[in-house]
């Protein structure tokens, strides 16, 4: 089966968040179950791309209303990621250094989005299906079913992944004139609020859609469906909860290359302390006290505007005997509350902004837990990041992180859960924590078993494939 994956990021070459790790492994799975799963992503001026070899497989000019863009179609040419990476480089729109924040990024989506169409449209051998990433792909499934320049790949099944529905790339329908051709009688399918939702074309357009863990599609269809839910249920009959994997080739604390030293479940009381000592020293922190670590967006979504007042009180009640250490970067007000914090705390908090790569994998191998007080986590990863290496999530009990991270009070529990994505509720889940590390026994038990649990994506992407059969014979 030949499958095209389309997004807007993927690991290694543009990162921001989960989606570039879940589109950088899946495909390369798939690939080991049998089928032929390509990567298809927008060019992006990034180190990448200037350490690999790219051929040129199609090129052109194309109109978008009155505007004519140059672009090229490059594959990486070792197939090094362990799937085909296609890359579409358009002067003017893709070849940038970042993956979001432009003013102009409906316009930019248009752009990947059509040219992609065009590309594979003029394929020799077309693709058994197109599985869709977040709503930087969405129009897809509405122009491949609906424009007159596509009815070649019309019919062709389409799968959409929600990865994060609270972003949607509304635009004003002043956009309609830059998509190609189609019946303004099927401009419905594209409107949500008086507005093109391309988001909501997914959903509607698609085959099937599927969120990122059976949680998060109860979530989107209740009440975290940001303007969307009554769409969900109508469409519930054609979505899936698939929970996403993690790459055990990348995440492997045994094998890890970023680690001080590396350690499996038989030896990691002595040599995940090592990953510790590098961070205590780095940021002048006590190595006998328990380690807390946060990574990831300054967003609120993640709860990130709460950690300066939860780290400030979980240090406060526990009279010194904590230390807190975060990676992460976004909202500007979080990050400086967080810098004043770090600065009244200095021997008990760390606090590393921006993006890391390497510092995060001895994070996760040198913390004693992981706190994800997130208000919205469609699935997560951080949380099967940190058991990999022996580290205990505490999450909020909300979607993927309820799914994959049940409480230690609860058969085959796994961490610590807090219900309410305030300040007293991850509080209290701290105390919790530290009052279990005293328990030597029972809390190396649980890291031991952690590290033992299947979070590949072996599982996953069969549940994927079957769900590509399953439209397949449907066609």
């Amino acid at each position: 089966m030949k499958i095209y994956h389309l997004s807007a990021e993927c690991y290694p070459i543009a990162k921001v968040g989960g989606l570039a790790d879940v589109v950088g492994a899946l495909p390369k799975y798939q690939n080991r179950l049998g089928c032929e799963a390509y990567v298809v992503m927008p060019w992006y001026d990034r180190p990448f791309i200037k350490d690999h070899k790219f051929e040129n497989v199609f090129d052109g000019t194309v109109v978008l209303k009155n505007l004519q863009f140059k672009f090229k179609v490059l594959k990486e040419k070792k197939n090094s990621l362990g799937f085909a990476l296609y890359l579409i480089k358009i002067d003017g729109l893709t070849d940038r250094p970042n993956v979001y924040g432009y003013e102009d990024a409906a316009l930019q989506y248009i752009g990947f989005q059509t040219i992609a169409l065009y590309w594979i449209r003029e394929s020799k051998e077309l693709p058994d299906l197109v599985h869709c990433h977040d709503h930087h792909t969405g129009l897809v499934p509405f122009l491949m079913n609906y424009s007159s320049e596509f009815e070649k790949l019309r019919g062709i099944p389409t799968v959409t992944t929600i990865h994060n529905g609270q972003y949607q790339g509304q635009m004003g329908w002043e956009m309609v004139n830059y998509l190609p051709n189609f019946n303004l009688t099927d401009g419905g399918l594209l409107d949500w609020d008086d507005c093109i939702n391309p988001m909501a074309a997914a959903v509607k357009c698609a085959n099937a859609f599927t969120t990122v863990s059976e949680g998060y599609l109860k979530e989107l269809m209740d009440d975290k469906g940001a303007g969307l839910e009554d769409l969900y249920r109508q469409e519930s009959q054609k979505a899936h909860g698939i929970v996403n994997g993690i790459d055990t080739e990348v995440w492997n604390p045994e094998t890890d290359k970023y680690l001080i030293e590396n350690y499996t479940s038989a030896n990691f009381v002595t040599k995940k302390r090592a990953n510790k000592k590098e961070l205590c020293e780095r940021y002048k922190l006590n190595e006998g006290l328990p380690l807390i670590s946060f990574i990831g967006r300054f967003a609120a979504e993640k709860g990130a505007d709460l950690l300066p007042g939860i780290i400030e009180r979980a240090i406060m009640e526990r009279s010194g005997d904590v230390n807190f250490l975060v990676l992460g970067s976004g909202d500007p007000a979080v990050e400086q509350k967080l810098w004043d914090i770090h600065h009244r705390f200095i021997g008990n908090f760390g606090l590393e902004t921006g993006y890391n790569e390497p510092l995060s994998h001895i994070i996760y191998a040198g913390s004693d837990y992981l706190l994800m007080p997130s208000r919205v986590e469609p699935c997560g990863l951080n949380q099967m990041y940190s058991m990999r290496y022996g580290t205990v999530p505490i999450v909020r009990k909300t979607g993927g992180l309820n799914d994959t991270v049940p409480d230690i009070d609860e058969k085959d529990g796994r961490g610590i859960q807090f219900n309410d994505a305030d300040e007293n509720g991850a509080v209290w889940a701290i105390h919790k924590a530290l009052d279990f590390e005293n328990d030597t026994k029972n809390s190396r038990k649980l890291r031991r078993s952690i590290m033992k649990i299947d979070f590949s994506w072996e599982k996953s992407a069969q549940k994927y494939l079957a769900l590509y059969e399953n439209l397949k014979q449907q066609r």
